[in-house]
Parts: structure tokens; sequence; C-alpha cells
């Protein structure tokens, strides 16, 4: 009765975030942080300097789920809040030596996730492609 599991894309997409955020939580424990700092970080490599909204956006998290991660990366010393000139109210989140540095074993990171999924470049392409399409007709 009702709709099968296994048939659900919805389904299929909360099972397989879940194993993948397991892999890279392995990954990460060792340098003490969560596949969501994790993501925050990736955001500021692409973007240091962000301010919090502008980073909660890029990451697709909202500002009070980002505001506990900050703390913590700012505490782990990733990150330090700067004060935007000329807006005392904006604080920029900007990368430390040790955030910057972490770059390199961030993109060693994802690679080792990457190659326990089992997919090709071109599948892995293919996925990201799908899953934006998904996002974007949402």
């Amino acid at each position: 009765m009702g709709p099968l599991l296994q048939d659900q894309v919805c389904f299929a997409l909360y099972s397989t975030s879940g194993e993948v955020t397991k892999a890279y939580g392995k990954l990460l424990k060792q340098h003490g942080l969560t596949y969501p700092q994790f993501v925050v970080m990736m955001g500021l490599w692409q973007n240091d300097g962000a301010s919090p909204t502008q980073l909660a956006k890029a990451v697709g998290l909202s500002k009070a789920t980002l505001s506990p991660i900050l703390k913590k990366l700012e505490s782990n010393g990733y990150l330090v809040r700067e004060s935007v000139p000329d807006n005392d109210k904006t604080k920029s989140m900007v990368l430390t030596a040790k955030g910057r540095e972490f770059a390199n074993e961030g993109e060693h990171i994802a690679k080792l996730a990457l190659c326990a999924t089992g997919l090709n470049e071109t599948e892995v392409n293919q996925l990201i492609a799908m899953c934006n399409k998904i996002k974007n007709n949402l």
C-alpha cells in the first residue's frame, strides 16, 4: 500500500545524501570538521570575505543554521570576522592562513569522497546536472 520507497526520487536523493555525508564525515573527522562546516569552507574558498548572508545563500543554509557553524570555524582558527568599511553592522567572513592552507587538503578530501562513490567523470557531471535541474525546478 502506498508508494514504494525504492521508486521515489526523494528517497533515492535522501538516502544517498546521507551516505555521502557519512563518507565525508570519516575523512573530515581527523581535522575536527563536520560536513556542514566543510561545505561552508568550500563556500569561503570560492568567495573569501563574503558576508554571512551571501555565504548562507551560496551554500544553501539559513543564517540561523550558518551562525553556529561560523562560530565553530572561527574558534578553530579557520576564519575571522571583520567589519566591512563604512558599515559597522555588516561583517565579512575572511579565511585565516590556516583556512586558506586547508583548501589543498580539502581538495584531496573531496577527491577521496568522489572516488568512494565509484562514479566516473561523465557520471559525476550527469549527476550534478540532474541534481541542479531538480533543484532549479523546485
